[in-house]
């Protein structure tokens, strides 16, 4: 199956899942940027920008949060490949009715980064939901796409 158009990567001969064998590619520089929006009333957000926040300064905490989500994902979802993250970052811009959430992630390995930049935005998204929900109980996420994968060549 493997090489053969149409093919999936992620499943075997008979049909069963498996990881994908990366031993044979060459590790290159890969980066990998992605997005997504929290949704919160505009008195909330105003709390977040003058750091009224009874849990803290929720930004810092949600930068620091998708960081270490990042470095994380292998560990949460299954047949991601564990790769050595050289940087990440996430970014934060305050909207009208939300919080718009930018991730980059930067790899030098075999495979990968972009699963690593949608969990910085998806696990500071749910920081900030989780800092703020005593205060905000309609908030909502989502619009986590991602915006870009670069592959520079070996």
């Amino acid at each position: 199956m493997k090489g053969e158009k149409g093919a999936f990567s992620h499943v075997d001969d008979s049909g069963k899942a498996r990881m994908v064998d990366v031993s044979a590619k060459p590790k290159v520089r890969r980066t990998a940027r992605a997005e997504g929006r929290i949704f919160l009333r505009p008195e909330t957000l105003e709390r977040i920008r003058e750091n009224l926040i009874d849990k803290g300064d929720v930004l810092a905490a949600a930068k620091l949060a998708g960081i270490a989500g990042a470095k994380r994902t292998a560990q949460l979802i299954p047949l991601c490949h564990n790769i050595a993250i050289d940087w990440v970052d996430v970014q934060f811009e305050l909207q009208r009715d939300s919080i718009r959430i930018t991730a980059t992630a930067v790899c030098t390995d075999k495979t990968g980064i972009e699963m690593e930049a949608l969990t910085a935005v998806s696990v500071a998204a749910l920081t900030i939901y989780d800092m703020c929900k005593a205060v905000d109980n309609n908030m909502s996420f989502g619009e986590i796409r991602l915006l870009e994968k670069v592959k520079e060549d070996a």
